[in-house]
């Protein structure tokens, strides 16, 4: 009898226990959440692939460009001028890594295996009058440092393929004030590229620098501060100042007239015109934004570096005289020896033109 109530209670033990087991188990699936792991492929021994769908940056199709996750997209205050092409960005960078936060004016430092990728696009394109995706640009850091990978797209834009040489693509688009503009896009080599990005020879981003991303950005996931995103993400160590001196949209017209030329020249000429930079020799002029608080640097009352056309040497910034201010003259002319920047345009660009020209004309005369 105590032998059978042994038994009883022992099966009765264990049908227990594998109900609890059971019971916690299925609670515990029942909240339980996957962890979702980036697609991305991206091997440092392999890169640069010969096509840019092999990376996995995309879901769904590629020319939607829709971010993979993991694949942050990012836009900086004030964007570059690239004969009016539109342009999507991202970030990725491998599991478990983080940026580093260094100043406010110097890019992130990212970590070894890190990708920026900038898609080069135009809407309305004609005669169908659709998107056309012409280039992407993917910068990848090795463990010796940046490398560059131009993809040109197909017909089809169904992918986009490796070109190590330039190359020109003739493209027309309806602009927004409903006039047909056609250009030759220029397309860089990998040399090109280099012109911009490298700084004393070492190859580095541009854009990425915490006062060009202390901005908002309208992610699937609802707005946000664009470096509040990097953290919350995992893309960035949380070590930022209370503060952060920053850029703005030289478009936005309620900013003052100074920090907006100061942050377009910023983006559109500081990389050039800095120590180490391709117009390092220009030493009087410096454009990045944390040193033009000083108007000198920006060329106001500096005689002029480059001989042009009706003024000479003249001033680069001659106070409320555009006809003798040579940066204006630069900015406007579209003779390859002469224009400003260098490379990245064939035409010229009319608001930036528009914003120097009312910054020139608001100028107090010189001493």
């Amino acid at each position: 009898m105590k032998d059978n109530i042994k038994f009883t209670f022992t099966k009765f033990a264990i049908i227990a226990v594998v109900l609890s087991i059971y019971a916690c188990s299925s609670s515990e699936s029942d909240n339980y959440t996957p962890i979702e792991v980036s697609p991305v492929v991206l091997n440092l021994t392999d890169v640069p692939y010969a096509n840019l769908s092999q990376y996995q940056f995309f879901k769904g199709e590629i020319k939607n460009q829709q971010p993979s996750y993991g694949v942050l997209p990012y836009k900086p205050a004030s964007e570059l001028f690239s004969d009016y092409a539109l342009k999507n960005r991202f970030v990725w960078l491998p599991n478990g890594t983080k940026a580093i936060y260094s100043e406010d004016a110097e890019v992130l430092n990212l970590p070894v295996g890190s990708a920026l990728i900038k898609t080069f696009y135009y809407n309305n394109v004609q005669p169908t009058n659709s998107t056309k995706i012409i280039e992407t640009r993917v910068m990848i850091k090795k463990s010796d440092g940046w490398i560059f990978a131009e993809y040109i797209w197909n017909t089809d834009q169904t992918d986009a393929i490796l070109q190590t040489q330039a190359s020109t693509i003739s493209i027309s688009w309806t602009d927004q004030n409903s006039t047909i503009q056609s250009i030759d896009y220029k397309t860089p080599s990998t040399n090109d590229c280099k012109t911009c990005h490298d700084n004393n020879g070492i190859s580095r981003p541009i854009g990425i620098k915490p006062q060009n991303l202390n901005t908002t950005y309208p992610y699937s996931t609802g707005t946000k501060n664009q470096l509040s995103k990097w953290i919350e993400f995992g893309y960035l160590e949380n070590s930022l100042p209370s503060t952060i001196v920053s850029t703005v949209d030289y478009k936005d017209t309620s900013k003052s007239l100074d920090l907006r030329v100061r942050s377009y020249f910023d983006i559109n000429c500081a990389h050039c015109h800095q120590v180490g930079g391709n117009a390092e020799y220009m030493e009087t002029i410096r454009f990045a934004f944390n040193e033009t608080t000083n108007s000198s640097n920006m060329g106001v009352c500096v005689p002029g570096y480059i001989a042009v056309p009706g003024i000479d040497r003249g001033f680069i910034v001659k106070p409320n005289n555009t006809s003798e201010s040579t940066v204006l003259y630069l900015l406007t002319t579209n003779e390859p020896n002469l224009r400003m920047p260098r490379i990245g345009r064939s035409i010229a660009h009319q608001e930036g033109i528009q914003l120097v020209t009312e910054w020139i004309n608001s100028l107090p005369a010189c001493p």
